[in-house]
């Protein structure tokens, strides 16, 4: 029964010497979650961030390909290349979801032409579910999506 005592009195006396700003400042940690990937030879990158949640539950699968690439620096036929991403989370907090897609070679002035870009910001209590694929060196009917209708 002493020791019992004598340890709960230790744990007492740590607890008091902590001053209240230590408290304050457990209590005002921020939570982040952020994911960045880039493929070079597709010109495509994709960004997933969370921040300030109280909940998150999150299954995010990323395939990045290269293939078909000579591997010589002055050869600027890149072959085929590809970033897909498939998001699936459920959040309390706040998100961040973007993703671009560039000309990988540089023009005139230096500058990668942007084709298309996409954000999207949200605050609150959500579900995401998303696929993203950006693909190079393909045409409009190379890629077949199957969609589903609305009913």
């Amino acid at each position: 029964m002493l020791i019992l005592f004598s340890i709960f009195l230790l744990f007492s006396l740590a607890a008091a010497d902590m001053p209240a700003s230590f408290y304050q400042a457990m209590s005002n940690v921020n939570t982040e979650d952020t994911l960045c990937v880039k493929n070079y030879d597709a010109g495509a990158s994709v960004t997933e961030s969370y921040k300030d949640f109280e909940h998150l539950e999150k299954e995010t699968q990323i395939v990045s390909r290269s293939y078909n690439t000579s591997n010589i620096e002055k050869d600027y036929t890149r072959g085929n290349a590809s970033l897909e991403v498939n998001i699936n989370s459920n959040v309390m907090g706040k998100a961040h979801i973007a993703w671009q897609s560039k000309e990988t070679m540089p023009d005139l002035m230096g500058r990668h032409v942007t084709y298309s870009r996409a954000t999207e910001d949200l605050m609150g209590v959500f579900n995401i579910e998303k696929f993203i694929q950006l693909w190079s060196n393909s045409t409009l009917g190379y890629v077949s999506i199957d969609w589903l209708p609305c009913g």
